[in-house]
């Protein structure tokens, strides 16, 4: 082991002790019961639906205790780094409603980006070295992998520990040797377990759980010859959630396995360590099976897909948190919203990802809201995503207003067309002239196979003698009185009786006004289309297709 003298000279001469630390960040002054939790988001790319489901609940549990939620962001692999991952992360906790307490730019325990706590990790693995815990490998890539494959011609476990760890004692003189020369080196943590030796941890959500300690003596420190000399993800984890005083971590379950050994650095460091608390995560059907949603295979992973479609984030927020406590599905959307979330009542296995659900949550949700509110939510994603449509809100709210209030206002069950913000062109964009593109083509194929003199016609004598009314029965005597007038039959099942006799029915002659005005086959009551629309636009419609 080297003495203090040579370990301290491969750190800087003003490296603070950790006691120095330790004053920085003291214990937090906090309600009892109150938990401090963090998400840790790296920003080697976008941000998955599943990190916003553990930092929902990150959120929830630490503020209804009176706590901290933090967000950390875990940069250390910095060859993987996305550009703009970061401002995305900001922009997806804005949106899901899950803004931390500290994070980047706010906060008494920051840095809150691991790149810009070098000073603080390598304190703690000098001392580590210092006391022995830890040591200098100077073991080549070669030498690794000679070393697993010997491992494998042996049927021993591959790792690097016991007497498989070359440099775990190696004498003073052969690490000088190597120092001196230049040679690159890692530092890596002496592993305390014994071969065979098991530990056992009560996880916040599973109850007891029996592992196999950790053997591997892991890499804490990256080479020296790398610029900023930063940890592995698991000694920062393990020194940033003590000086920060997260007291509960909860990720998810593919971190189990890691736990024996982040259970050794904090005992080795001397800290305590936080309860941990493994998710099962969002899944998948595919088929008959299951599996896990995967950034790669599916767009839904992505959070900012649902952004950019415009998924409300309240609808969001109570499909997620219906993932996690199933009790709360079944609740009111704005009584769950104000629900706690229980750690003990998340499962194992994982919750199913369901956008169709997804879906028709945020159409319940939107068809509750006035025609105010949804201009209002719609003309702030339309400000980022359909700036053309911001614009004719803006010069056409009336007519807005109007049109969402067909079939919506004063029904018993009204429209839930409205799913996403990215619904609303589709659905109601024929009620705008600037983005109802006119139907000027009598031989234009939704118009069912009338020939083209039958729809001038029909849409001709309608726009000659149009005028609304309040009377919705009467309104639609107009319709019916070109039935006649152009040789239609009265009632589809009369047409049906004899279709050689007619053109068509009483339906065709107002599929025939219904796409002239609206574009489509289908379509809201027509009677109130043409309320909101109003007399001069209609009968601009339907002169378009009446040379």
């Amino acid at each position: 082991m080297l003495d203090r003298a040579a370990i301290d000279a491969l750190f800087p001469s003003d490296l603070p002790e950790p006691a120095h630390w330790e004053q920085q960040y003291p214990p937090r002054s906090l309600p009892e019961g109150a938990r401090v939790t963090r998400l840790g988001p790296s920003p080697t790319g976008f941000m998955h639906i599943g990190q916003v489901y553990v930092g929902l609940i990150d959120s929830d549990i630490s503020r209804r205790s009176g706590g901290v939620y933090i967000v950390r962001v875990e940069d250390t692999d910095q060859s993987r780094e996305v550009e703009g991952a970061v401002e995305q992360f900001a922009r997806a906790f804005a949106y899901a409603g899950i803004v931390p307490d500290e994070t980047l730019g706010t906060g008494d325990y920051g840095p809150y980006a691991q790149s810009q706590r070098v000073a603080i990790y390598q304190t703690y693995v000098r001392e580590l070295l210092r006391e022995g815990k830890a040591y200098l490998c100077f073991a080549t890539k070669d030498e690794l992998a000679n070393l697993t494959e010997r491992q494998r011609n042996a049927d021993v476990p591959t790792g690097y520990y016991g007497r498989w760890a070359l440099w775990r004692d190696a004498s003073d003189d052969d690490v000088r040797a190597k120092l001196a020369s230049g040679a690159p080196y890692v530092v890596r943590f002496r592993s305390p377990a014994a071969p065979g030796e098991r530990v056992s941890f009560t996880d916040a959500i599973r109850g007891e759980l029996s592992h196999e300690a950790n053997r591997n003596d892991a890499v804490i420190l990256k080479s020296s010859d790398s610029p900023l000399r930063l940890p592995t993800y698991h000694f920062a984890h393990a020194v940033d959630d003590h000086l920060m005083r997260v007291d509960l971590v909860i990720r998810g379950d593919e971190w189990i396995s890691s736990v024996p050994l982040h259970l050794q650095l904090f005992s080795a460091l001397g800290f305590e360590p936080p309860e941990y608390a493994h998710i099962a995560p969002l899944m998948k059907q595919e088929g008959k099976s299951k599996r896990k949603l995967s950034k790669r295979k599916d767009p839904e992973a992505s959070l900012d897909s649902y952004i950019q479609a415009g998924f409300s984030s309240e609808a969001l927020r109570y499909y997620l948190r219906g993932l996690a406590n199933a009790r709360l599905a079944e609740l009111p959307l704005r009584e769950a919203l104000d629900e706690p979330i229980r750690l003990a009542e998340l499962g194992v296995a994982g919750p199913m990802a369901d956008l169709v659900k997804l879906e028709d949550i945020s159409a319940d949700y939107v068809a509750s809201l006035s025609g105010a509110e949804i201009v209002a939510a719609l003309s702030e994603w339309a400000s980022t995503y359909d700036p053309e449509l911001v614009k004719v809100l803006e010069t056409e709210r009336d007519l807005a207003l109007r049109a969402l209030a067909v079939e919506r206002e004063g029904v018993d069950n009204p429209r839930k067309d409205l799913r996403k913000w990215s619904d609303f062109r589709p659905a109601y964009g024929f009620f705008f002239s600037s983005l109802f593109p006119l139907v000027s083509d009598p031989a234009d194929e939704r118009f069912g196979g009338l020939s083209p003199e039958l729809v001038r016609a029909v849409l001709t004598d309608f726009a000659s003698t149009y005028a609304w009314t309040d009377d919705s029965q009467a309104w639609f005597e107009q319709i019916r009185a070109l039935v006649g007038r152009h040789g239609f039959a009265p009632s589809p099942k009369e047409y049906k009786k004899n279709p050689d006799a007619y053109p068509g029915s009483l339906r065709e002659v107002a599929q025939t006004i219904r796409v002239a005005l609206t574009g489509s086959t289908r379509s809201p009551d027509l009677w109130a289309v043409t309320g909101a629309l109003g007399d001069d636009e209609v009968k601009r419609r339907l002169q378009a297709v009446s040379p």
